[in-house]
């Protein structure tokens, strides 16, 4: 939410990447930090504790620098300290105050009052506007990030789950920074979008079909059909980063953490009790979701968060930019005026 709220529209979605592409690599240590401590240490509480002490020192140090950060922007606004907004959209821009960022805080300033005006501060009005309603991730793949182990073992990796997983995490890795790299701000979000949800539907279902017809057999090895299920879920793997990084931040961050608790207590219960249907389940999901962004996404590459009221059709809060464009340059050639 910092992250969406700060950042210049133009890198957003190159931030937003770096994100998720960072908590790939979370994702990856602790699958190698699992499986070092399931191969090292025996089975005592030491087995829990080391990555548990492990995962307060990444935590810690990003407390600890978000100390040296100031406040949002946007939030300074809406609480009235006018002056704080703009030093903090100033600093965050670099500490020169130009054109430009006198520009993007009348934008933001004007976006607010818009706002304040139709829902009267926040209220439950605000959530039946159409660019708050709500979007559910459903796709699987946070599902695949928490329950690795128990997954790949359910496609038939046998005792080599953990180490299965290891490299999971490695091919998220690549496959995000592939993406950040080369990617993110040369394709539109809408398409990744589209094209990440029909890949990783159709991946599942290719799971699913595999599962159902050479269910793994307990206490067996690697088989040749679990090996092909386990390649299926890297190109999985692989394909996430167009979907989950082609929404911005914003979307991104409501989506993942809302069903967090969902995924918690279903995933593991659903891979137990109904195996492969569980990944048929998650195929109808991925292809809803490609309706459901054919029909109601809009592009927002280089849309400021203002911009975006109007794009997804909140006309009531929604910014002039046109009107406010003509408002800066008005404001610039009053006598001194370099923006309000």
């Amino acid at each position: 939410m910092y992250s969406a709220e700060m950042a210049p529209k133009e890198i957003r979605g190159k931030l937003g990447s770096m994100f998720h592409f960072l908590f790939t690599c979370g994702v990856m240590t602790s699958y190698w930090v699992d499986y070092g401590v399931a191969e090292n240490l025996p089975p005592t509480t030491r087995q829990w504790q080391v990555p548990i002490g492990l995962q307060l020192v990444p935590g810690g140090i990003l407390g600890l620098g978000m100390l040296l950060t100031r406040e949002s922007t946007r939030w300074l606004a809406k609480t009235g300290k006018t002056d704080q907004a703009l030093q903090s959209l100033i600093w965050v821009r670099g500490g020169e105050d130009t054109t430009e960022v006198r520009e993007e805080f009348l934008e933001i300033l004007a976006g607010i009052r818009e706002e304040e005006q139709v829902t009267e501060g926040i209220t439950w009005k605000e959530y039946r506007l159409p660019a708050n309603r709500t979007r559910a991730q459903m796709t699987g793949n946070t599902s695949l990030a928490y329950y690795a182990p128990q997954i790949f073992k359910t496609v038939g990796a046998g005792d080599a789950s953990l180490l299965v997983s290891g490299f999971f995490g490695v091919v998220k890795v690549v496959s995000c920074l592939f993406f950040l790299l080369f990617l993110v701000e040369r394709i539109g979000r809408r398409g990744s979008l589209l094209a990440g949800a029909f890949l990783m539907g159709t991946y599942m279902l290719i799971i699913a079909v595999l599962s159902a017809v050479f269910p793994p057999v307990e206490g067996q090895g690697i088989t040749p059909t679990g090996a092909a299920s386990v390649a299926i879920v890297y190109l999985e793997a692989s394909r996430c980063p167009y979907l989950l990084n082609s929404p911005e931040v914003l979307f991104d961050d409501a989506d993942v953490h809302s069903s967090e608790l969902q995924h918690f207590l279903g995933t593991s219960s659903m891979v137990e009790n109904i195996k492969w249907k569980t990944f048929l389940m998650f195929c109808i999901f991925n292809w809803a979701l490609v309706f459901y962004v054919w029909a109601f996404i809009k592009e927002t590459k280089g849309k400021s968060l203002e911009e975006m009221e109007d794009l997804f059709g909140s006309y009531t809060t929604a910014l002039d930019a046109n009107k406010l464009h003509r408002q800066v340059g008005e404001d610039a050639e009053q006598p001194g005026g370099r923006g309000r």
